[in-house]
């Protein structure tokens, strides 16, 4: 389910709502590298610190854990949402990094070609002429280890039903 921009604002304090809103596409797209990784770290360590909490908030409800505050906490909606609103961010940050990732990857795959290419015509406008990984006149026929079968694949097949038959017929007495 998708989470409005004003229900994230209510999830989460100032310096969250800051950094959840770096998130977010047009600013998201326009961040250096460095900056993304940095916002990715700090996402994560606030994710993770949120997630703590409505964890103990959660054993506080069912009894499990001591209080935190004078009383156990009635309701963990507010951290529930929290977490969500977070992990929206992280997800698109990790879509973020990967989709820079996949195109820096691009471009090194096109620039490796290119660089391939350049060689292959340099050498060919060199005129090496020999080119010692080339098979030139064909490789050699080496003989095989394996014993050659002197018995036709008929006469094995004919041998074996025979067998089986006589078996059956034994087997039937």
């Amino acid at each position: 389910m998708a989470i409005s921009r004003k229900e994230e604002a209510r999830a989460l304090s100032a310096d969250e709502r800051e950094l959840v809103e770096r998130s977010h596409h047009p600013i998201l797209q326009e961040l250096p590298d460095a900056e993304l990784a940095n916002l990715v770290k700090l996402v994560r360590e606030r994710r993770e610190k949120a997630k703590a909490q409505a964890d103990q908030r959660r054993r506080e409800m069912r009894g499990k854990g001591a209080p935190k505050g004078a009383t156990p906490a009635q309701s963990d909606d507010g951290s529930k949402q929290k977490v969500a609103v977070l992990a929206m961010a992280m997800r698109r940050l990790n879509s973020e990094v990967e989709r820079r990732r996949k195109m820096a990857a691009q471009v090194t795959l096109a620039e490796n070609a290119r660089n391939a290419l350049a060689m292959k015509q340099a050498s060919e406008q060199a005129g090496s002429g020999f080119n010692s990984r080339q098979a030139h006149k064909g490789m050699r026929n080496t003989a095989s280890q394996r014993r050659q079968n002197l018995m036709r694949p008929m006469e094995l097949g004919r041998q074996r039903k025979a067998a089986s038959v006589s078996q059956a017929k034994r087997d039937s007495r």
